[in-house]
C-alpha cells in the first residue's frame, strides 16, 4: 500500500489493474470508546456542485440507484472502527467528476476528540492501494477526507484532510446542498406527526413506510444537536415540487427514500388457529432436517434462492465483497473441474452488470462443524484458473481480525486475483431482519421472504444459529480457572479469549437487528497494535484474575455497555455509567436517576461514582426509598453513577439453557431492555470498568 501526505494525489488504476471498484475505508480510533462519526459521499460535476440531493450520500440515503454508491457501514476493528463505502467507479454518471469522501460529528463532539484519522482505498478484491492519515485534528466538526477524481479516462485519489468548524452544514452548502438547522424539539415533533402506522387497518398485512420506517426506542435516538435537514438546490426543488426535504444525519430512521417501502408490522396478527399445537405452514420447512448434509445442502439452497430473488438482500450481501449492483443469479451443487475429480462448492453467485460477470463460488458449513482448508483452498485455487472474483464461505463462526477462520495461501504471483472472504450465519439474519423490521424492502412479497428466510435460520433444526460453541478449551481453561491450576502463558486461554470475542459480535449483531441500530464491540487499542499481541494480553489477565471483559456501544448513542464474566463466581456483570447533570445538587441528582430508573429490574445495582473513586452502593429496591443513601458521607462531589445487573452464568461451552454463550446473550439481553432503554438519548456514558 502507498502512503501519500496531504495534498497529494496518486493514479488508482496505476496501482492496480482491478480498480474498476474500490471500497473506501475511514477509521479512527477513541481513548474512551464513544467516539464516533457520520460518513458523507458527494457526487460532484464540473462546477463543483452536486447536480441535485440526490446526489449527497449519507446515513439516511446510504446507496445509488446506479450502484455507484453504498454505505456499507461501520465495521469494528482491533484498533477502533472502520467506515466502508464502496464506489463502483465503471458506474458512476459521465457528467460526475468528482466524489469527494466526507465524515461529520455531531452533539459537540470534535475530531480532536477521535485519534488515528486515516482513509484507505482498496480495489475490488480487499488489496489496499493507497492510504492518507490526518494529523492534527482540533476543533472541526467535519472533515473531507479525500476525493476520487477523473482526468481523463482514469481515476485519481487526492488526499485532502481539509476541516470545517460549521460541521454537516458548512460542508454541505460549499457543495451546493441547502442545510436548514432546527432545533431537537421541533424534528422530534416533525418525527411525531410524520410518522406512517404500523398497520393499516385490521388486516396485518404489512404496511407501506413512506418515506422511512418510524423511529426507532428512544435510547438508539438523535443526540441533541443531530437535527441538519438536506434541501434539494432551488433548481431541483422546482423541477420536482413533489419531493419534501427529509430529515438527514438522524439516528433510528431508515433510509431517505422518495419510494415506499415495505415493513413487517411490530405486533403480529392474531392467529386463527384453534390451539397453540397448530403450527403455521412455512416456506422453508426444517423439522424433517436429520443430517449436517441435509442441513448444509437446505440452508445453501434457500440464503442463495432468497438473495436472487430480493435484489436489496442481495446486494446487502454481496456489496462488501465487492460485487458490483446488477442482476444476480444463483446456484447450487456446481460442478468444475480440478484435476482428475470435478469439485462442486456449495453454490455459485454471479452478477452481470454492463455485460461483465462477477463471480463467486460459495462454502458453506452448519451447526458446529468448520471449515476445512484444504477444501477451500481447492475452490480458490478453481477461482483463480476460471477468472472468477471471489470465494465466500459462510459458516457460524464468526470472523475475527488478525485471527483467519480458515487458513488459506494466496498465489500472489498470479495476474487473476481472487479474493477470500467470511460470512457468519448470524450476519445473514442480522441483514434480514434490519431490513424487514427498519429499513424496508421493495414489496410486501419480498419482505415475506426474508421474514421466512429469519424463521428458517432461527429454527432449532436449521443448524444456522450462528456462533455456538466456546471450543474445545473452555472446558480445561475454565476448570484451571476453578482450582487455580492454570498458567500464564497457556495458550488454551488464548483460544477462549478469541471465541469470546467473536461471542460479544454475535452479541451486538442480535441486539443491533433488533433495535434497528449498529451495535460494534468497542476496541481501546491504538491503529497499528498487533491483534495477536491484544488478545495474549487479555490471555495472561484471564489466567491470573479470572475474567473475561468486553465493551460495545450502540451506534447513535454514546452508551458504552460493560460485561464481565468472571468465571471465579461465575458471574455475568452489565454496567453502564450515567454522568451526573451539571449543576445539579446531589440529591436531586440522585432522585432523578431513580424516577427514570422506575420500570428498571429492582436488584439492579447503583453505585455514585466521586472524583476519588467509588461511592455508596444499593440495590434498587432498597434505594427507591432512600435515594439519600447515595450520597457520600464525607459530602464528595459525585461526578455519575454506576449501574450494574449481575447474572448466574451457566459454565457449558455450547448453547444449551444452561450454557454461557446464551447465559451473556440473555445478560446483555436483559440489561438494555431493563436499564438502558430508560435512560435517555446520549445520557450514558461510556468508561472503563474492571
Amino acid at each position: 500500500m502507498q502512503e501519500i501526505p496531504k495534498g497529494a494525489n496518486v493514479s488508482l488504476t496505476g496501482l492496480s489493474e482491478d480498480a474498476g471498484s474500490v471500497v473506501v475505508s475511514l477509521g479512527w480510533t477513541s481513548a474512551s470508546g464513544a467516539g464516533d462519526a457520520d460518513v458523507s459521499v458527494l457526487l460532484l460535476n464540473e462546477s463543483g456542485k452536486v447536480r441535485s440531493e440526490n446526489d449527497f450520500y449519507f446515513y439516511n440515503n446510504p446507496a445509488a440507484d446506479d450502484g455507484s454508491v453504498q454505505l456499507l457501514g461501520k465495521t469494528p476493528t482491533d484498533h477502533g472502527d472502520e467506515d466502508r463505502i464502496g464506489v463502483d467507479l465503471t458506474a458512476v454518471p459521465d457528467d460526475v467528476v468528482r466524489i469527494v469522501v466526507a465524515a461529520s460529528q455531531y452533539g459537540g463532539a470534535r475530531f480532536g476528540d477521535l485519534d488515528d484519522l486515516r482513509m484507505t482505498v482498496a480495489d475490488r478484491s480487499g488489496e489496499a492501494l493507497v492510504g492518507f492519515s490526518i494529523e492534527g485534528a482540533s476543533v472541526e466538526t467535519a472533515f473531507i477526507f479525500g476525493e476520487l477524481y477523473r482526468r481523463g479516462e482514469e481515476w485519481k485519489f487526492r488526499a485532502v484532510g481539509q476541516g470545517y468548524e460549521t460541521g454537516l452544514a458548512g460542508l454541505a452548502t460549499d457543495f451546493g446542498i441547502d442545510v436548514d438547522e432546527e432545533s431537537e424539539e421541533a424534528e422530534e415533533a416533525k418525527a411525531e406527526t410524520a410518522a406512517p402506522p404500523e398497520e393499516s387497518g385490521t388486516s396485518g398485512a404489512p404496511a407501506a413506510a413512506a418515506p422511512a420506517p418510524a423511529p426507532a426506542p428512544a435510547p438508539a435516538a438523535a443526540p441533541a444537536g443531530r437535527t441538519a435537514a438536506l434541501a434539494a438546490p432551488p433548481a431541483a426543488a422546482e423541477a420536482d415540487p413533489g419531493v419534501t426535504p427529509v430529515p438527514a444525519q438522524t439516528r433510528g430512521r431508515g433510509p431517505r427514500t422518495t419510494r415506499k417501502k415495505v415493513t413487517l408490522p411490530k405486533v403480529a396478527r392474531k392467529t386463527l388457529a384453534e390451539n397453540d399445537s397448530w403450527r403455521t405452514a412455512r416456506l422453508f420447512p426444517v423439522p424433517s432436517l436429520k443430517s449436517d448434509k441435509e442441513r448444509e445442502v437446505r440452508a445453501t439452497s434457500v440464503v442463495l434462492s432468497v438473495m436472487a430473488q430480493v435484489p436489496e438482500f442481495g446486494r446487502r450481501l454481496t456489496a462488501a465483497f465487492g460485487a458490483p449492483a446488477g442482476r444476480m443469479q444463483t446456484f447450487t451443487e456446481v460442478p468444475l473441474p480440478h484435476g482428475d475429480t470435478p469439485k462442486r462448492p456449495d453454490g455459485v453467485i454471479r452478477v452481470e452488470r454492463a455485460g461483465k460477470l462477477w463471480t463467486a463460488l460459495v462454502e458453506t458449513k452448519t451447526n458446529g462443524n468448520s471449515l476445512k482448508a484444504e477444501q477451500v483452498q481447492q475452490y480458490v485455487d478453481i477461482a483463480a484458473r476460471r477468472g472468477y472474483e471471489a470465494v465466500i464461505t459462510l459458516s457460524n463462526d464468526v470472523a475475527l481480525e488478525g485471527a483467519p477462520t480458515v487458513d488459506v495461501k494466496i498465489d500472489g504471483r498470479r495476474k487473476h486475483k481472487v479474493s477470500l472472504w467470511h460470512l457468519s450465519w448470524a450476519e445473514v439474519a442480522h441483514q434480514a431482519q434490519m431490513l424487514i423490521r427498519h429499513e424496508g424492502v421493495g414489496n410486501a412479497a419480498h419482505a415475506w421472504l426474508l421474514q421466512e428466510l429469519l424463521e428458517y435460520l432461527q429454527h432449532e433444526h436449521s443448524g444456522c444459529h450462528g456462533f455456538q460453541n466456546m471450543g474445545p478449551a473452555w472446558v480445561p481453561v475454565r476448570n484451571g480457572i476453578d482450582d487455580e491450576t492454570i498458567g500464564i502463558g497457556d495458550a488454551r486461554a488464548v483460544d477462549v479469549v478469541e471465541s469470546w470475542e467473536r461471542l460479544i459480535r454475535q452479541v451486538c449483531l442480535r441486539l443491533g437487528g433488533e433495535l434497528g441500530q449498529k451495535a460494534l464491540p468497542v476496541q481501546r487499542a491504538r491503529r497499528g497494535s498487533d491483534p495477536r499481541a491484544r488478545r495474549v494480553a487479555a490471555a495472561e489477565k484471564l489466567c491470573t484474575e479470572g475474567r473475561l471483559a468486553a465493551e460495545l456501544r450502540i451506534d447513535g448513542t454514546s452508551s458504552v455497555i460493560g460485561v464481565v464474566a468472571d468465571l471465579r463466581t461465575m458471574k455475568v456483570r452489565t454496567s453502564v455509567d450515567v454522568p451526573a447533570s451539571e449543576g445539579a445538587y446531589p440529591l436531586a441528582a440522585a432522585k432523578r436517576l431513580i424516577r427514570v430508573l422506575a420500570e428498571a429490574p429492582a436488584d439492579l445495582h447503583v453505585q455514585s461514582l466521586v472524583e476519588s473513586g467509588n461511592g455508596p452502593r444499593g440495590t434498587l429496591e432498597r434505594l427507591r426509598p432512600e435515594p439519600g443513601d447515595l450520597l457520600p458521607v464525607d459530602g464528595a462531589q459525585i461526578t455519575g453513577f454506576r449501574l450494574t445487573l449481575i447474572k448466574g452464568m451457566g459454565n457449558s461451552r455450547g448453547s444449551t439453557e444452561s450454557g454461557f454463550i446464551r447465559s451473556v446473550d440473555d445478560a446483555v439481553d436483559r440489561f438494555y431492555h431493563g436499564v438502558v432503554a430508560h435512560l435517555g438519548a446520549g445520557e450514558a456514558r461510556g468508561g472503563r470498568r474492571g
